[in-house]
This record gives structure tokens, sequence and C-alpha cells, in this order.
């Protein structure tokens, strides 16, 4: 089954059950709840602030907020990435009792990670009035950011799917990626201490592009540019083609073995 045969109806409440599903699963004999969404941010940027302000704070204003915006951004990448990924094995009971059209499980670890996102923005909320940060019209640029990041996401989260069918390595090796992708793109450290050629080979890193836009809407109340707007469109548009094409190159054979 492929994305011309998504029934918007039909799969459109499969993917609204399943995230109501995991968003019960993720809090479930929890005391705070879906509090923890807002207060996991908090605590990591206060952690993350308190070890790397003292190297890096140096030329970066407000830094716990320049830090949580990263942060936040970047860890709804990385979780729904991860989910992405495991979401075929993990349905695999499923997929073998009844016919389903399986994008819906990629794509539903996505809109789960996103809903989290939108309520740790409360946690970026918080910080950006400790600091008297006001935000300006250019916030409302937050939802063209989104849409970026979920083409992008699941075009990410649709090609790792498919490759953990078929090499479960790829489940412990993307670990690996995303630690050096976090390291590789500027959340702790400001852009400017890189050298030349860092800082064009930044320049091909997705999540420096994503991360840039979120900081001038949220932190330097500016307007992104056509170029950075296009730019991050294109990113997420062709990861997203490429994963809808690997995924459905690849499906058909899920069955053999999951």
């Amino acid at each position: 089954m492929n994305t011309a045969n998504f029934n918007f109806k039909r799969d459109g409440f499969v993917l609204a059950s399943l995230v109501t599903k995991d968003f019960k699963l993720k809090y479930r004999r929890s005391v705070l709840g879906v509090v923890w969404s807002i207060l996991n941010p908090l605590l990591m940027m206060i952690v993350l602030s308190a070890v790397f302000s003292f190297i890096f704070r140096a030329g970066i204003d407000n830094f716990p907020l320049y830090l949580i915006l990263g942060t936040t951004l970047f860890n709804f990448m990385s979780a729904a990435t991860n989910g992405g990924m495991m979401s075929i094995l993990d349905s695999a009971s499923l997929i073998k009792k009844i016919r389903i059209n399986k994008m819906v499980f990629p794509l539903e670890k996505v809109i789960f990670e996103l809903v989290n996102f939108v309520i740790s923005l409360v946690a970026v909320v918080i910080v950006m009035l400790y600091f008297q940060v006001a935000p300006t019209w250019n916030i409302l640029f937050l939802p063209l950011l989104l849409v970026y990041m979920i083409m992008f996401c699941t075009g990410l989260a649709l090609i790792l799917a498919s490759l953990a069918v078929f090499f479960r390595d790829v489940i412990h090796l993307w670990g690996v990626i995303i630690m050096a992708w976090t390291y590789a793109t500027p959340l702790f450290y400001p852009f400017d201490m890189l050298i030349d050629w860092m800082k064009v080979l930044m320049q091909f890193n997705p999540m420096y592009h994503f991360v840039t836009y979120f900081r001038e809407i949220a932190l330097y109340a500016q307007t992104p540019s056509l170029e950075s707007n296009l730019l991050c469109f294109a990113m997420g548009a062709i990861t997203l083609a490429v994963g809808i094409v690997v995924f459905n190159k690849s499906q058909k054979k899920f069955i053999l073995y999951v």
C-alpha cells in the first residue's frame, strides 16, 4: 500500500488512536504525568547551562534560552526518528494480523513526538518570561518551521523504519549517529567559534538550519529570510520524498522479516 492509498478518514482515525495510546502509555503510573514534558527540558537546560555556560557562554546572550531552544527542537527530531525507526518492528503482531497502511506507524511516532514538543514549548515560554524576552510577531513563523520539521522527521523515520526491518544493526548505529549529530550541531556553543572549514560543513547539517530558524524567531526577533525558508523546505521535502520512495519499495517484504 503506498501513499496514493492513504485514506484520511480511516488512517486518520488509526493515527489518532495510536497517538492517544502512546500518550497514555508514556505517562501511565506517573505522578506528574504530562508535566514531565515541561519539567524535563527545564531540568536538562539547568544542568547543561551549569556545565557549559562557563566554557561557551562568551558571546551568547540569554544562554539558557539559546540552549533550550536548540535542545528541544533537536530532541524532537531525535525522539521522532528513534520512535519511527522501531515503529514497524514494534507493530509486527498487528501487521501480521490485519491489512493496514504500514506508513501509519512511523508517521504516528512523528505526530506523537510533535505533541510532546508542543507541550515542551511551555518550558520555553517560562524561560522567555524569566529572561524577559518578549515574543514578537516573528513567532508566527513557528507553524511553518514545524511543517519543515515534520517533513524532515517523517522522511528520516520512513527510511530508518525500512532499514531496521532488514538490518537490525541500524538500531544501534543510529544511536551513535544521533550522539555525533548532537555535538555537530551548535546546541551548546556558538556557530562563530567554529573554524572556517567547519562552518562550510555546517551548511550541510539540516538541524543547524532548523535550530537557527527557531532561534531567529523566538530569541532574536528576526524574520527568517526567503532563502532560509526555501532551504529548510527543500531539506524537509527532499528527505520526505526519499523516505516515501524507500518505504514504498520495501514495505511489501516487511511481513517476511518482522
